[in-house]
C-alpha cells in the first residue's frame, strides 16, 4: 500500500520559504506521473522522450503547486480571502484551496473565454465568479487593482509564493531521471511555468542533487506569441485558451530561463497544437489539454526542421488533464459514435467494419 501524499509543503520544504508559522496545508499536490514516450519517441528518433503528467494534480492542472504555497502564506499574514484572474486553471485552483481553508475566493474570467470543465471547479468550490467583458489581461490588471485596496491576497503568478511552488516539479523531474533532461518543452502563456521550472533547476544544481541543466525550449501560440515577436499582443487569439495572453506577467523570468540555459521561445501554430494533442491522445493514451500540447507540438517542429534527438533525454511539460476542456475534444477528435440496435448481430455487424481475423475458437 503506498503511504499518503506528504505534499509538496513538507516534502521540498528546504527549498520554500516556508516557516515554523506557515500552515502545511495540502491536497495531496507533486508526485505526478513522469511517463516514457512509446510512439513519439519512436517517430522523433529519441529514446527517451518523457511527459510529466501535471493534469493528475488534485485539480487537473499544475497550478496547484504554486497554489497550494500561495495560500499557505496568505493564511499566515492573515489574509480575508484570495483573488486571482484566470482563463481558468488558476480559478478551478484557487476555488478549491480557498474552499480546503475555508476563505474566501474570488476569479475574474474573460467572458465566454474560458473552458467549461474549469469553470465547472470553480463553481462547484464555491468561489466568487467575476465574467469581465474583456481579455485576461485586462481581468489580471482589475485583479491587482482590488487586492490593493482591500486585504485580499492576489494568488496569480505575479505572487511570487505561486512561483516558488511551481519550481518543485523540476526536482521531482531531477529526483525520477538522476539528472535534469537534455531538453525540457513547455508551453508558455503567463510565463510562470517556464520561469519556474529554471528556478528549480538552477537550485538542484547549486545543491548538487543535478549534475547538469536542461535548455528551456518554450512555446507560445502562433496568435499569442508577445515574447517571440518582442511586443505586446493587444487581442490574443488561438484555439488553446490557457495560453492565450498577450501580455504575459512573467516574461522577464521566461527569457531569463531561455537565454540563462541556452533555450528558445518559439511559436506553433494551431494547427501543429490541435496534431499533437489528437497524437498525445491516439498514440499516447495521454488526454491533454490544448495548450499542454504546445510543448509537444513544438518539440515535433523542432525536429522536423532538423534538431537531432538521438541520445537526447527529453521531458515535455503536459500542464493539465484533457477532461478540463471536453468540448474541445468533441469539437476537434472527429471519432464516430454509432448507434446500434441492442441486439448482438447488431453490435457483430458494427465490429466486422473494424476487427480483422474474425471470431475467436
Amino acid at each position: 500500500m503506498g503511504g499518503m501524499s506528504q505534499g509538496v509543503l513538507r516534502k521540498y520544504r528546504e527549498y520554500l520559504p516556508v516557516g515554523d508559522g506557515t500552515p502545511m496545508i495540502t491536497l495531496g499536490e507533486g508526485d505526478t506521473p513522469l511517463v516514457r514516450s512509446n510512439k513519439l519517441s519512436q517517430e522523433l528518433g529519441c529514446s527517451e522522450l518523457y511527459f510529466k503528467l501535471e493534469g493528475c494534480n488534485p485539480t487537473g492542472s499544475f497550478k496547484d503547486r504554486g497554489m497550494v504555497l500561495a495560500v499557505a502564506k496568505a493564511l499566515e499574514e492573515g489574509s480575508q480571502g484570495i483573488i486571482c484572474a484566470s482563463t481558468g486553471n488558476t480559478s478551478a485552483s484557487a476555488a478549491a484551496y480557498g474552499a480546503r481553508v475555508e476563505i474566501p475566493a474570488t476569479v475574474l474570467v474573460p467572458q465566454g473565454d474560458v473552458a467549461i470543465g474549469k469553470l465547472a471547479q470553480a463553481r462547484a468550490h464555491g468561489a466568487r465568479i467575476l465574467a469581465i467583458n474583456g481579455n485576461f489581461d485586462q481581468a489580471l490588471s482589475l485583479a491587482r487593482a482590488v487586492a490593493e485596496m482591500y486585504p485580499l491576497t492576489l494568488v496569480n503568478s505575479v505572487n511570487p509564493n505561486r512561483l516558488e511552488g511551481q519550481k518543485t516539479a523540476a526536482f521531482e523531474i531531477v529526483d525520477e531521471l538522476g539528472d535534469a533532461p537534455d531538453l525540457l518543452c513547455i508551453p508558455v502563456g503567463n510565463a510562470g511555468n517556464i520561469t519556474s521550472y529554471w528556478r528549480g533547476f538552477v537550485e538542484y544544481h547549486a545543491a548538487e542533487r543535478a549534475k547538469t541543466l536542461p535548455k528551456m525550449m518554450g512555446f507560445q501560440a502562433q496568435g499569442a506569441a508577445p515574447i517571440v515577436l518582442g511586443q505586446p499582443v493587444p487581442d490574443p487569439t488561438t484555439v488553446a485558451s490557457a495560453i492565450r495572453i498577450g501580455n504575459p506577467a512573467s516574461w522577464e523570468g521566461a527569457t531569463k530561463a531561455r537565454d540563462e540555459s541556452g533555450g528558445i521561445i518559439d511559436t506553433v501554430s494551431d494547427d501543429e497544437i490541435l496534431d499533437a494533442y489528437r497524437l498525445m491522445a491516439a498514440g499516447e493514451g495521454i488526454f491533454c489539454e490544448p495548450a499542454s500540447a504546445a510543448g509537444v507540438a513544438g518539440l515535433i517542429k523542432l525536429h522536423r526542421n532538423g534538431l537531432e534527438l538521438e541520445g537526447q533525454s527529453v521531458v515535455c511539460i503536459i500542464t493539465g488533464s484533457g477532461l478540463k476542456d471536453p468540448e474541445f475534444a468533441v469539437k476537434f477528435i472527429k471519432s464516430e459514435v454509432r448507434e446500434v440496435s441492442p441486439n448482438l448481430e447488431a453490435v457483430e455487424a458494427a465490429l466486422l467494419m473494424s476487427v480483422s481475423g474474425g471470431r475467436k475458437g
